[in-house]
Parts: C-alpha cells; structure tokens; sequence
C-alpha cells in the first residue's frame, strides 16, 4: 500500500516537474554548465602538473646530494679516514631511499597528468559535441516555433473565412474600377472634342491678336521675318541679273 502510494506521488511531482521544464532554457543552461568545467578541469590539471614539477626537482636535487656524498665518500677513502666515510655512507644510504621515494611519485604524478590530459581531450571532445547537439536542436527549436505561427495564420485564413472575404473584397474592386473606366470612355465619346480643339485654337489666335495689338499702341511692332525680307528681294535680285546678262551680250 505504501509502495503504491510513494508511486503515486512521483508521478503527480514528475508530472509537475516536466510540464515546468523548457527544453530550450534547459539546453541553454547546459552549454553554460559545459563551457564552466573546462576552467575547472584546467585548475585540476594545473595543480598536478605543478605537482610533477616539484618531484622533479626533488629528484634533481637527491641526485646532486647523492653525487656529492659519493664524491666525500671517496675523498674520506683515499685520505684514511674510513669514519667520515661511514658517517657519509649513512647519508648516501638515507639519500639514495629519499631520490628511489621521489622517483616513483614521480612516476605516479606524470602518469595522473597525462591521464588527466587524456581526460581532458575526451571532455572537450564530447563538450563539443554535446554543445553542437544542443544549439542545433535550439536552431530546430525556433523553426518550429516559426513554422507554428505559419501554420496558425494559414488555418486562420481558412477557418475564419478570410480567404473567401479577401477574394471577395479584390473582386468588388475589380468591378468598381471597371465600370469606373467604362463610364469616363462613354463620357468622351458623347464629348465633341475637334469642336473643343478649335475653340482652343480660337482663344490662342484671340490672344495672339490682343498681343500684337498692345504691341502696336506701344510703338513695338514686330520686324518682319528674315525669310519675307528675303523674298521681297529675290525679284530685284533676279531683274538685275538678267538685266546684267542683256547688256553682256
């Protein structure tokens, strides 16, 4: 019963919980999440690295020390004096123990950090994919969201009638102007327009007229054209000339 009940409430609570969930806030909370680690997973590696460093040279400075006890040790030899030789082998001893000790922490410490860079490479790779799984999905998800506003507009236009009104409307339109133009045609055509044109030509040769009149009141007559003047002349030109041709001969 009570297992039933404990059922029961995960999944009103998962329910809940999943209708609350938006898959693009999630997805964008997730590439943060991702792109957060790697400072972390660079502090990590950093600080074992810095661990490698320092085995090194504890290493380097436990092979000096041993070179130089060894050195002492030969020296305390050849002069005779096997006591200082002695005390300086029990230093050789500890030292050797000490660099044997550094050594495979050492070898510990570079296994940890190329494991971690291992690590690490993996990571990135899979962030990276993970991140380019994400943001396409978010791109899919805005065209989703945009093909959905198309489709409620379309089914607008046909569920609320708006196709059939729009047609409606142009075609009403169509009709107007049509008839429009028909009544602006017979409306020229029952027009005398040559009687409307000389009426024109009329008025303008009325105005020219009154024109030319002030003109002559004001003593601003107009000079005839050169072509007349031309021609007044033409008949003198010709007389002397052939009157020039009689004499000659």
């Amino acid at each position: 019963m009570w297992k039933r009940f404990v059922r029961a409430i995960k999944s009103i609570f998962g329910g809940v919980v999943s209708t609350m969930e938006d898959p693009k806030l999630i997805l964008e909370q997730n590439i943060r999440e991702l792109n957060d680690q790697v400072p972390k997973m660079n502090e990590n590696i950093a600080t074992v690295k810095a661990s490698v460093m320092m085995l090194e040279k504890e290493v380097r400075r436990y092979e000096t020390q041993l070179t130089e006890v060894t050195a002492k040790i030969r020296s305390a030899i050849n002069a005779g004096r096997d006591d200082i030789a002695e005390s300086y082998a029990m230093q050789m001893q500890k030292a050797q123990e000490q660099l044997a000790s550094s050594k495979e922490q050492l070898t510990v410490a570079q296994r940890a950090y190329e494991k971690a860079l291992q690590v690490k490479k993996a990571f990135m790779r899979e962030k990276d994919r993970k991140i380019n799984e994400a943001r396409e999905a978010l791109r899919a998800h805005e065209r989703a969201k945009w093909q959905s506003k198309i489709a409620d507009a379309m089914e607008q236009f046909e569920v609320g009638g708006l196709d059939q009104t729009h047609d409606e409307m142009i075609l009403r339109i169509n009709e107007q102007a049509a008839k429009n133009e028909a009544r602006m045609e017979m409306a020229l055509d029952g027009l005398d327009t040559q009687a409307m044109q000389i009426e024109v030509d009329a008025e303008k040769l009325r105005a020219q007229e009154l024109v030319k009149q002030f003109k002559m009141e004001m003593g601003k007559s107009e000079a005839k054209p050169l072509l007349d003047s031309v021609d007044e002349e033409a008949p003198e030109a010709t007389s002397s000339k052939t009157l020039g041709k009689q004499k000659t001969q």
